[in-house]
């Protein structure tokens, strides 16, 4: 049967394209309103968004039925036309409706995509119904299921789209968004000109139609005043994304103001007993020590002296009641020494905790050294006073060393007398006290021969790396792993990172530890490489790398050497060290960066907790210090300041890292805040490099098995 032959008007033809790119583009820009907004402006944005957004697609459309051109007079009728554009509205409603859901599966976006695809196929044959013609249109079914798949893969584009654009910490949106617009405005072009593909018109055929709605500048009209108006809706959506992005910093300012006052705070206080610690207490003893010297300076020959003395405290008997009782009764009676030892002391007079079992005091104004030991007995009876520890009684003692300034020593080193006396207490039973004499600094002399072995340590093979997994918050994968320094001593065993780091930072041996550390860690993972297995490794650098000029160049020599990517290595810098020197921070993370070495702030919280330094650092994570992750699960303050930095991290572009999780509920709350790593003893604890491969394949025999 013969047919009537169709043309198009080329220049109507790319209007409609470049219109349903237009609609598009404020399509996706609707999608993130609806799903971002509250609730009652979601609901708002969804109604006008449906309609403009229908509209949009609608009018191209149109246009493009407008640019279709027979032998005969075309026409169209209102009715169905009317139809058509609510079939569009109704489309555009689901589609923001799908978008507007916070997270999108495979099974709701087929679904979405189907009705999608469905209501646009509506669209599209009910408005060429809209062509009142006589015989019939005669169709050809391939075109039709062409226009129909055509239809459906748009849809399911348009929603993995929206999902997406919809992503946290997306970069160059913009650019994405607008190359996702012309990939959508081609797919609902290619589909509707492939419907009219499928349309035959029979030689004889009429429209009895002709003349309704073709008026020679309606379609002018229609792509003008579209575009006007997908414009308009796109300029009101600019302007209440600025409005709403200026509202959330404003709030985030106040709260992340709130929370770095309470960092800071925190940054010299002990979390669990709200005591100084030990940074706040040094700092107090330089400055006692300087009103103590002036005063000496002021003080006739033979007048009366005042003093100053240091206590330090060392439980006994505190291990078996964690043991036996557990960590929550460990911290109750910790809590409770703490509270008798501030009772103690009078008000200008310190009492701090160093960690641990370990508390210390500082006493201004100290008479003579009768009086100071008074005062520590009185201390001693205090803490053998039974403790009520959920209905039990807990009975715990001290062992006190007294060192007393100016006879025992400078500021620099009265603490450490303090400590010497305090383990020749501990030596002798325990339960009693000792005051400084010299002879006690013979300890130091046993440090003396741990630092000549250190030395020797890594040549002789007893330094070794242990690796600690970090855990994708969201998939539960394993992200990568830590390495952790430890030294097994052939006569005293393990030795604890805490003792043998501060020996080498003290000795000047940190440098060569932290090299050595650096190579063990590249040829690591090159064996686990050979191995098939491909592992990032995140090391520590340490305040006195920071200061090498050429530590970035050496990094770069030993991942050329073991043919290592550079993003296969993560460095991180504890926060105080970083804020000592930013200049010099700044400069070895742009070193840094530029060899495409990861980077990452350690220890967030327990140094400067200066929020507005970070910005100046081209980092690419920050970690939580688990002092803030111990007692998340229970206090609302704690949740509080994570969750802060937790956001103001991921505005920054940061991914962050919780470690020292040791239980599911902190698990669960670190989820919820929107962590993206998290490390420690709940998933695994540092482990020999040969042990790693064993713990991954039994974790995926778990997963496997759930």
């Amino acid at each position: 049967m013969p047919y009537l032959t169709a043309t198009y008007d080329n220049g109507v033809v790319l209007a409609s394209v470049l219109l349903a790119m237009l609609a598009s583009y404020v399509a996706l820009d609707l999608a993130q309103r609806v799903r971002i907004a509250e609730r009652h402006l979601a609901l708002a944005w969804w109604l006008g968004g449906s309609l403009i957004m229908g509209t949009g697609i609608w009018s191209m459309h149109f246009v493009g039925m407008l640019a279709f051109k027979l032998p005969i007079a075309l026409g169209y009728t209102i009715s169905l036309t009317t139809q058509s554009w609510l079939a569009a509205v109704a489309v555009s409603a689901v589609a923001l409706a799908v978008a507007s859901y916070g997270r999108f599966t495979w099974r709701r976006l087929l679904a979405g995509a189907l009705l999608m695809g469905a209501g646009i196929c509506a669209m599209h044959y009910i408005g060429m119904a809209a062509l009142d013609i006589a015989p019939g249109i005669e169709w050809n079914p391939w075109w039709v299921a062409v226009s129909a798949f055509i239809a459906v893969a748009a849809s399911l584009a348009a929603l993995f789209i929206f999902s997406w654009l919809g992503r946290p910490g997306l970069r160059h949106k913009f650019c994405l968004q607008v190359a996702a617009s012309c990939v959508m405005g081609l797919a609902i072009s290619g589909m509707h000109y492939a419907g009219m593909a499928a349309a035959n018109f029979p030689a004889d055929a009429l429209c009895f139609s002709a003349g309704s709605l073709v008026d020679g500048s309606l379609n002018k009209v229609v792509v003008v005043a579209t575009m006007m108006l997908l414009v308009l809706t796109l300029f009101v959506s600019v302007l209440d994304a600025r409005s709403r992005i200026a509202t959330s910093l404003s709030k985030a300012n106040t709260e992340l103001s709130v929370a770095n006052l309470e960092l800071q705070r925190r940054a010299f206080l002990d979390p669990l007993t709200g005591l100084p610690n030990r940074v706040n207490f040094e700092d107090r003893v330089a400055q006692a020590v300087a009103r103590c010297e002036r005063s000496l300076a002021h003080t006739a020959p033979g007048g009366p002296s005042r003093k100053l003395a240091v206590l330090f405290i060392d439980l006994d008997g505190f291990k078996p009641v964690n043991d036996s009782l557990g960590h929550a009764a460990g911290d109750a009676v910790l809590i409770e020494v703490a509270q008798r030892l501030r009772l103690a002391t009078r008000e200008d007079d310190m009492v701090a905790r160093l960690g641990g079992d370990e508390f210390v005091l500082l006493l201004e104004d100290v008479g003579d050294e009768a009086g100071c030991l008074q005062f520590t007995r009185r201390v001693q009876e205090l803490l053998a006073r039974p403790i009520n520890v959920a209905g039990r009684m807990v009975e715990i003692a001290g062992s006190i060393g007294v060192a007393i300034y100016p006879e025992h020593g400078d500021k620099g080193s009265l603490l450490a007398h303090a400590d010497a006396a305090m383990y020749v207490a501990k030596r002798s039973g325990g339960a009693g006290y000792a005051l400084f004499e010299h002879h006690m600094s013979a300890d130091a002399r046993a440090q003396l021969g741990l630092q000549m072995e250190l030395r020797h340590a890594a040549e002789r093979g007893q330094l070794e790396l242990h690796y600690q997994p970090k855990i994708d918050a969201r998939t539960g994968k394993v992200t990568g792993v830590e390495a952790l320094a430890r030294w097994t001593h052939p006569v005293n065993g393990p030795i604890s990172p805490v003792v043998f780091i501060a020996l080498a930072e003290r000795c000047g041996l940190i440098g060569a530890l932290g090299d050595w550390v650096i190579a063990e860690a590249c040829q690591q993972m090159q064996r686990w490489a050979d191995e098939g297995l491909h592992m990032a490794v995140a090391i520590n650098l340490s305040a006195h790398q920071l200061r090498e000029v050429d530590l970035a160049r050496r990094i770069g020599e030993h991942l050329g050497r073991h043919g290592l990517s550079a993003q296969s290595l993560l460095c991180e810098i504890t926060e105080s060290v970083a804020m000592v020197d930013v200049e010099v921070t700044q400069r070895l993370f742009a070193e840094l960066k530029a060899l495409g070495v990861f980077l990452s702030i350690d220890d967030f919280g327990t140094g400067y907790s200066s929020l507005s330094y970070l910005r100046r650092l081209p980092a690419q994570q920050l970690k939580i210090d688990r002092s803030f992750v111990n007692d998340l699960a229970s206090s609302a303050d704690a949740r509080a300041v994570v969750d802060a930095v937790v956001r103001l991290a991921h505005a920054l572009g940061l991914k962050v890292v919780a470690e020292g999780v040791e239980t599911a509920a902190q698990c669960t709350v670190l989820r919820e805040l929107g962590c993206d790593e998290m490390q420690g003893y709940y998933f695994a604890r540092p482990m020999p490099a040969q042990s790693v491969q064993r713990w991954l394949d039994a974790r995926r025999s778990e997963f496997s098995s759930r």
